[in-house]
């Protein structure tokens, strides 16, 4: 089976190198089309088997974050391009349903394909030849993939697998395990400490739970503790030493040297005081030769780190689109259903790179599966944002980001205010409320008061749910009290 599979991957390559030398002239637009959509398979092909082995190369590890920025650089162009197209077939055929002279058809024919068609296919052509090359530049990578173990079963679809796996992080997650496997010989004693640092719900939790579920790191500690600091208080403190204590006393395996990981998730902007004290007692606590890892929002624990700081960032849009795409449209060929995949773009437009607000939007357009449905949404989604920007001056998805207040519109009610005061994470075993968001903001339900509903629950480690606070607010009507107050003068 390897053996066939090494010979695949190499077809792959060797054919990707006949493409680059076969093109001797430039294609006509549905050519570059073809070519693109070709070489992206290809470049899926080599990503999903790399994506299921234990690669531990670090340079192997960059080709293949390059290989896939670029893959998701040609789908997101070939999606845009095909938006555009669909957009200047839909202006044409409104035109010519209007006019039926010949001047008119020929000026719409003329208007469909004005000068950033060609900026478009230019871009096209560049996104192909960068994707080309890449692949061509991964020869190693291909060749040496049989020769690392597997990670696990790939799901037999990709919606699943996007769904219940950790996405575009790989990178990150063998530079954790690198920093946690590797010893220094000459300071075995010495706390060796990474420090991972990114804004709310990037992903800072489910990358250290994924790593610390890998049987490597499994074996190499005796034991992993995790401890959620707010801000060291002494409470925290006595939590913190008894843990480490009791690991001291129960420890029994001597063949992995009495090594414990500490995982430190701090949440809140800890004090210089509080972190200095979090960081003395880490060192009189903790053994010799443990390691620790520290996760914060704010970066100001780099300075306790004896590792270069590992930052995490947000999807590029590229990227973004996606997995959005993967997980709203699963499966379905998005050639059969144009309309549904344009309104899926214009949203992942306006929602940025939440992972929560992908998962949370995904999943009620799968359930509302109707081009009736998706328009409305479309049009309410972008009235509310632009509402509250003419409104307050922010944009409210970028408030709820920074966990602030924010003013929301409730699709059955226009009327109504969904007001949001900030947003939380349970673990796995604590109870989450019962009403969901999209049935108080998209559907009938109505509760009264201020309440606390479910937006999202996390299906991969550590299986977060995220709970939104809200209030429903009747919007006053300000028009009518000024004229009022002015007839009262």
């Amino acid at each position: 089976m390897e053996v066939l599979l090494s010979a695949v991957l190499g077809e792959v390559t060797t054919r990707s190198i006949n493409f680059l030398i076969s093109k001797i002239t430039k294609p006509m637009p549905l050519n570059v089309e073809d070519g693109l959509r070709r070489v992206l398979l290809r470049a899926q092909v080599i990503i999903e088997e790399a994506m299921g082995r234990h690669i531990t190369n670090q340079a192997m590890l960059l080709q293949l974050v390059m290989l896939r920025d670029a893959m998701h650089r040609g789908y997101y162009m070939l999606d845009t391009f095909g938006y555009q197209l669909h957009d200047d077939e839909e202006a044409k055929d409104q035109a010519v349903s209007c006019y039926s002279s010949s001047y008119i058809v020929n000026s719409v024919k003329r208007l469909c394909f004005p000068r950033r068609d060609a900026l478009a296919l230019k871009e096209l052509h560049k996104t192909l030849d960068n994707l080309s090359s890449t692949i061509l530049n991964v020869n190693e990578l291909v060749l040496s993939l049989t020769s690392y173990s597997r990670l696990y079963r790939q799901p037999y679809s990709m919606q699943l697998q996007l769904a219940n796996c950790m996405f575009g992080r790989q990178m990150e997650v063998q530079l954790v395990i690198n920093f946690l496997l590797h010893t220094q010989p000459h300071c075995a004693g010495e706390l060796e400490v990474l420090p991972i640092v990114g804004p709310r719900y990037v992903g800072k939790s489910t990358l250290v739970a994924h790593v610390c579920k890998d049987e490597r790191v499994c074996g190499h500690f005796s034991e992993i503790l995790f401890f959620h600091i707010h801000g060291f208080t002494d409470d925290e403190l006595a939590t913190f030493r008894k843990g480490c204590a009791k690991f001291e006393n129960d420890m029994s395996d001597s063949n992995k040297d009495g090594r414990l990981l500490v995982v430190l998730e701090l949440d809140g902007n800890l004090s210089e005081e509080a972190l200095n004290r979090m960081y003395s007692a880490s060192k009189q606590y903790v053994p010799r030769g443990s390691k620790i890892i520290l996760t914060s929002s704010f970066d100001n624990i780099v300075k306790f780190g004896t590792t270069k700081v590992l930052t995490l960032k947000f999807l590029p849009h590229e990227a973004y689109w996606y997995f959005f795409k993967t997980l709203t449209l699963g499966s379905m060929d998005p050639e059969m259903h144009p309309r549904l995949m344009h309104m899926a773009m214009e949203i992942a437009r306006m929602h940025r790179s939440s992972f929560i607000g992908a998962n949370f939007i995904s999943r009620l357009l799968r359930d509302n599966f109707d081009p009736r449905f998706w328009f409305k949404f479309v049009a309410f989604f972008r009235g509310f944002i632009n509402q509250h920007i003419s409104k307050f001056g922010d944009n409210p998805l970028d408030l709820l980001d920074q966990n602030r207040p924010a003013h929301l519109s409730r699709m059955v009610a226009p009327s109504e205010s969904l007001l949001i005061y900030n947003c939380q994470q349970r673990s796995s075993d604590e109870e989450v409320p019962k009403i969901r968001m999209d049935d108080v903001m998209y559907g009938s339900i109505k509760p009264h008061g201020k309440v606390e509903v479910l937006i999202w629950k996390s299906h991969i480690p550590p299986y977060y749910s995220y709970i939104y606070t809200c209030e429903i607010q009747e919007i006053k009507n300000t028009g009518a009290k000024r004229k009022r107050s002015m007839g009262g003068m």
